[in-house]
Parts: structure tokens; sequence; C-alpha cells
């Protein structure tokens, strides 16, 4: 891909079914999934993307046969029934956060030593509270280079399991990749939830694949305590000797990649239909149509398709992201053009991801002409008359280069600098952008 890209603003209202490729979240959480359970596996609308792809490789590292068909989006798993074959691996994860988080607790399964790294940002990424409930359920986790950050070495004897105490308000991917290997421990897994859980959709997200991917899952989680003079928010008690099955699963359209296709009619006017991902979703992030709802649009919610239909006229929201915090810069790139302020709340936690997703905003929507407040947890964005015409540096983040090429439909001269980092997640989403113009 090129050095950079310029977006052309479109005249007139969208009228656009795009087809989203299969959400991240879903398909590595699937791997892993048909990896432990016992039997092949075959995984359908799978996303094909840098991070899918480190997550299969990982596997594969590991003895566990995944082979994968991007023409026909899917994968094959030969799961080995919650066993790691290999007694030894080093595992490279690029800048993969689910895909490290994951693989981090997978591989205390095994009997043997894993090391498990990234780029170097992925080792700014802090993974201590994870390693911190490992080494309370037995098993031995470090940090390489004693940052709390990867690489990370974990030398495993089986999960023997007992009881861990996990802040919530780090990331949700511990507690998923906690919750994941749980049942197959040697006496149950209870983990206990230190404050609030941030991100909480992406847990529901991940019991309930749990619970397709097992016949009889036992999860009991348990409400608000005072343990020990601290508030624990919740308390999940996994009891063992539970298995997987393997199975045809497939894969539902990514909601994060979706908000920028719906946050484009919001903000240009028309009609954008994404199928295939309709009201009873897996995943939290279709909850940002109702912000655009709030915003002034209208949305139709189908058992097939979500349609979001707007006039190009937005007002701006005061609303609490927490739980759907990687539609934040979606938000951002569209609240410029609103007509009051937007303030976006609870959302600390994204300053520890691919960039500082606070700061990079507030960097590039000031260089823009916008006024914005940086605040520890969130931001406040001030309605412009007019933005300035620059280059949008995208930090190698990803969401950095696909929510700004959204404000380019509507403000001429914003040029996204490497546009190739979208292939983090998707590798074509400058040609699916495409379909907006038609």
């Amino acid at each position: 891909m090129t050095d950079s890209i310029e977006i052309q603003p479109i005249k007139g209202p969208i009228d656009a079914t795009i087809a989203v490729p299969g959400s991240k979240s879903i398909t590595n959480r699937a791997l892993l999934l048909a990896a432990l359970a016992g039997g092949s596996s075959r995984l359908e609308h799978a996303l094909f993307s840098d991070d899918t792809r480190y997550m299969a490789e990982a596997l594969n590292n590991l003895g566990i046969s995944v082979r994968g068909d991007e023409e026909a989006a899917s994968y094959e798993v030969a799961g080995k029934g919650g066993e790691i074959p290999a007694a030894a691996a080093d595992l490279f994860l690029g800048n993969a956060g689910t895909a490290t988080r994951f693989m981090t607790a997978a591989v205390s399964l095994g009997h043997g030593e894993y090391r498990i790294d990234g780029v170097a940002r992925m080792r700014q990424r802090p993974i201590s509270d994870l390693l911190n409930a490992l080494r309370q359920l037995g098993v031995d986790a470090r940090s390489e280079l004693g940052t709390g950050c990867p690489p990370v070495v974990i030398r495993a004897n089986g999960l023997k399991g007992g009881k861990a105490r996990l802040r919530g308000d780090a990331s949700s991917q511990y507690l998923s990749a906690l919750l994941i290997i749980a049942p197959l421990s040697r006496h149950g897994v209870e983990i206990e939830i230190a404050g609030p859980l941030v991100s909480r959709p992406y847990v529901d997200l991940t019991l309930r694949m749990m619970e397709q991917w097992s016949s009889h899952l036992k999860v009991k989680k348990v409400g608000t305590s005072l343990v020990e003079g601290e508030e624990i928010s919740c308390r999940f008690e996994v009891p063992d000797a539970q298995a997987y099955h393997s199975m045809a699963y497939s894969i539902e359209p990514d909601a994060s990649t979706a908000s920028y296709f719906f946050a484009a009619a919001a903000l240009v006017g028309g009609r954008v239909r994404v199928p295939d991902l309709g009201r009873g979703a897996l995943q939290g992030d279709l909850k940002f149509v109702d912000v655009l709802e709030r915003m002034g649009c209208e949305v139709e919610r189908a058992d097939d398709y979500t349609e979001v239909r707007g006039s190009g006229k937005l007002h701006g929201v005061d609303v609490d992201m927490n739980a759907i915090s990687d539609t934040v810069m979606t938000l951002a790139a569209i609240a410029p053009f609103a007509d009051s302020p937007t303030i976006i709340r609870n959302v600390g936690n994204i300053r520890l991801k691919e960039t500082d997703r606070l700061h990079a905003l507030a960097v590039e929507l000031s260089r823009l002409g916008v006024e914005v407040e940086e605040r520890a947890d969130g931001l406040t964005i001030l309605p412009a008359a007019a933005l300035n015409a620059c280059e949008i540096e995208t930090y190698d983040d990803h969401r950095m280069a696909m929510s700004f090429a959204v404000t380019g439909l509507r403000a001429p001269g914003i040029v996204i600098r490497n546009p190739g980092c979208v292939a983090k997640t998707v590798p074509d989403y400058f040609t699916r952008f495409r379909a907006l113009y038609r």
C-alpha cells in the first residue's frame, strides 16, 4: 500500500450495503476454543488479518494444526482436547493484544516452557495483572525483563487452579483469557474481580462463546461483595473436569469495523446497511448505533442486518463508552461536525492500546483545528465550523486510520498516513471503503 491516501469528500447522500469481514474478537476466541476442543472444527466467515494470522501461527507452533483458507474465509482446526502438544515454544505475536493475552493463559495448560513476545509497542503494553493471576493459580509466570510487559515466560505443568483476584479496571482480556482455560483446570478456578470491570460486553461475549463450545458448561457468576475490605464487583466460579467440543462455527461480521460505515451515513447522510449483523449479535460494539441514534440518526435493527440512516446533521452527546471503547475513535472522528460538544467518558483504559488513543485523538483533532479537552479518562470535543486540510498521523494504529478516513468524507484535504496499518484487522478496508462512493 502507498505511504498515504487522500480521502475524497462525498457529494450527496450515501446509499450502500457494505459486507464487513468477520469479527476479530470472535475469530480469535473461536480459534482458541477450537484448539482446546476435542476433534476437528471448521470456522466459517473468519477474519484473515495480521492479528488472526499471529493467533493461528502460534497455535500451529504449539503443535495444534490450524489450516486457513483465506479465499473461503475459513479455518480447519484439529483440537487436542485441552492438551498443548509442544513442550517448548517461542511465540511471536506482533502487536496483537488479544492473541498475546489469550496465548499467555493458554500455554499454562501445557507441560514445559513457553516464551511469548511481540513488537516494540507490545513490550510497552502491561500484562502483569494476568501474570499475577496465573501465579495465584499455580503457574510459574513472569515478565522476562521485569517490566510487567512482554516478553513473558511461562513454565507450566498443567493448570492446577484455585482462587485468583484480578483488577477489573485494566483489560477485560485478562479475565476472558482466564475464563476460557478455567474449565480445563485440575481443581477448578475461582476469579474475583476487584473494582469495576471494564469492557464488560467482551466478557459476556467470551462466556456466550464458551457455552456454544461446551455441551454442559458450568460457570457461576456471583454479584458484588466485600472481601478483606476490598469491593469485589463480581466473582466467577468454574468447576474442573469440563470440556469443549468440536463444531462447525460461523463468525459474525465485525461490529467495530461496521461502526465506521455506520458513522459515514451519519456524517454525510443517506443509508448504510451491514448484512448478517442483526439484533441477536454477540458483540457489544453494535451498541454504537445507539449513540448514533442519540445524535439524530434512524436505526433499523433486523434479525439479519442493521441499517443506519442519517441526514448529515448531528447533535453532540455526553456518553460513557467504557462498554464500547473500541468505537471511541469512530465517535471522535465525526464529533467536530455536531452542533454541540461531544463528551466521551470512562475510557482511560484505551491509553494502553496500540497507541495512547486518547492522546493521539486529541493531537490529531487539534491539528485539524478542532478544540479538544483531553482528560485522564476521556475527551471533550467542540464543534468546528471548518477543518484544516492536513495529514493524519496514524501511530501504527489501525483504528486511527479507519476512523479519520470517515472524517475525510466531509472535510477536504484529509490524508491518511501509513494506511497499511489497517492490515492489523481489515487488510482491504480501503477497498471496502470505496463502496461508499457508488
